[in-house]
């Protein structure tokens, strides 16, 4: 008699090992999510206190606050202000800018769980075991949404603890909740689209700036335009509908739960309907012949598609800080808060270029982000075993790092350069100097690039010596920007505080500018770049 042969147990199907997986993924972004998430809310709580230090007297200060604060310009980059309350104003950069930075972290969180995982090929070693399709999705999804949750509840705690009002800083948190949701469920549809990281990453990011840009002509259109509908299809437009410390309108919270919910929903779908390591659109099929022969060739195009995104955004700020300066002296009408800015600008000279000042420091941490992120695309070639393979060719690991090193230097230069000749022009058209205004804004916005080369710098040392955790260069760059933008506020030691690369940098335009802190910048960014590569040549790769 032949015996039946007994079918081998299926590797997981549905959900088995959604738990296992949960706990990996948590343990790998055990600093990255909490470190982003009590950033965010110190970004809130922070700038809250220093507005109730900059404007004890607010009533002085109303008047010439209302005419700028309704400048479109100011509108598209922030949203409206809910109301001229001192709560209002001092959150009135955290709602939009926070929940678009809230939107980021999701998108991070659920792309390495999904799609990355999936491209450097764990997913499909993890699938021949007890782990069921849908399990990674899951985790990723459950990941990104605990990281948002827990970045908002931190928010309206802290918030409220540095007093701000108790209702405005729930609505502050369902605004945020809106935007950071959407985007869990917007990246975890566009990994499942694309068959690779660079695809959900032009996918994903791509939403968020069409979303940002349709809220924007919403904003900022006339009363009885049909256009301010547009506020009312784009995520970004439901969490300044919120309207925190104004309407508190708590009821938007639907929308976009149900945004979430659908999108989570179709990401399953579309899992479903795809094979292990593709996506539901097929890939474009390659050239007949190369069009790159070198590795820095390829660097180079790799990293054009990033840098054409980037440069046009930084055109974009610098439309609107040039738009915005006309009208900051109106916002200082008030003698004490002119006194006030002064005091925090040092010898920078003018209003105006306090103020411009200010926002190139804070365009210099965006250009230090876009430097990280081109530089750990190395780490990102090496888990995918592409760098094996360009490195069995004549290329040498040296030339290959210095390749990437050299293109997020210049990357972080070109946009800081475009956004000031932008403003300069704006600016300067307003004004009737265009060439004076242009020179100045380019020299200071030169001036902030040592403190941009050394967070790239961390990032390079990292990856070198220690790549597992690369990822710790967003964490320092978060660290530096609390350090530099709020470190005196909290009366930390000055030792502490010097840490930040960002608090070495002048007070440009306007103010004086001394060799040593920019050299010394300079020279401590070449040092970490050295050790970085110095620890790549020296480690196995993968």
């Amino acid at each position: 008699m032949t015996a039946l042969a007994v079918p081998a147990r299926q590797a997981g199907v549905g959900l088995t090992g959604t738990t296992s997986l949960l706990r990996l993924a948590a343990r790998r972004d055990r600093v990255l999510v909490p470190v982003s998430a009590f950033g965010l809310a110190a970004f809130v709580a922070l700038s809250a206190k220093a507005t109730f230090a900059l404007f004890p007297d607010l009533a002085s200060a109303q008047q010439g606050m209302a005419s700028t604060l309704a400048n479109p310009a100011l509108v598209a980059m922030y949203g409206p202000i809910s109301s001229l309350s001192i709560d209002s104003i001092a959150t009135l950069k955290s709602v939009l800018l926070g929940g678009v930075f809230l939107a980021l972290l999701a998108y991070v969180v659920v792309r390495r769980h999904t799609r990355t995982e999936e491209e450097a090929g764990r997913l499909e070693l993890l699938g021949a075991g007890v782990v069921g399709r849908r399990a990674a999705l899951t985790a990723a999804v459950l990941l990104g949404t605990a990281a948002v949750l827990l970045t908002v509840v931190l928010t309206v705690v802290w918030s409220i603890a540095v007093g701000l009002d108790p209702a405005g800083s729930v609505a502050l948190g369902v605004s945020w909740l809106v935007m950071g949701l959407s985007w869990v469920g917007v990246t975890a549809v566009a990994a499942q689209l694309t068959s690779s990281t660079r695809g959900t990453a032009a996918w994903s990011l791509g939403a968020l700036a069409v979303a940002f840009l349709v809220r924007a002509v919403g904003d900022t259109a006339g009363g009885d335009s049909p256009a301010r509908f547009l506020s009312w299809l784009s995520p970004l437009g439901w969490g300044v509908k919120v309207s925190p410390y104004g309407e508190n309108r708590y009821w938007v919270a639907v929308l976009g739960l149900a945004l979430y919910a659908a999108l989570v929903a179709a990401a399953f779908v579309l899992l479903d309907r795809r094979d292990l390591g593709s996506g539901v659109l097929p890939s474009r099929a390659g050239h007949d012949r190369s069009p790159v022969r070198t590795a820095g060739a390829l660097t180079r195009r790799l990293a054009r598609g990033t840098l054409v995104g980037w440069v046009v955004a930084y055109a974009v700020l610098g439309v609107v800080l040039g738009s915005i300066a006309g009208s900051v002296e109106t916002f200082v009408d008030s003698p004490e808060v002119a006194d006030m800015l002064r005091a925090m600008g040092g010898d920078a000279g003018s209003i105006t270029d306090i103020y411009f000042s200010t926002e190139l420091h804070f365009a210099a941490i965006g250009a230090s982000a876009l430097a990280i992120a081109l530089v750990t695309r190395m780490h990102t070639e090496e888990t995918t075993t592409r760098l094996e393979s360009l490195l069995a060719t004549p290329v040498r690991r040296t030339g290959w790092a210095l390749g990437h090193i050299v293109i997020a230097v210049v990357a972080s230069a070109v946009v800081m350069l475009v956004s000031v000749v932008v403003a300069g022009l704006v600016h300067g058209a307003d004004v009737g100097d265009v060439g004076g205004t242009v020179g100045r804004l380019v020299g200071a916005a030169l001036s902030t690039l040592p403190a941009v080369w050394v967070v790239l710098a961390v990032a390079v040392l990292l990856y070198g010596a220690l790549p597992r955790f690369t990822g710790l260069a967003w964490a320092a760059l978060i660290v530096f920007l609390l350090l530099g933008e709020f470190g005196d506020l909290l009366d930390l030691p000055g030792w502490l505080v010097d840490l930040s690369p960002f608090t070495h940098l002048p007070a440009l335009p306007g103010g004086t500018v001394g060799a040593a802190p920019l050299v010394g910048l300079t020279l401590v960014a070449a040092a970490l770049s050295a050790a970085g590569v110095a620890a790549l040549r020296r480690r196995d790769i993968g």
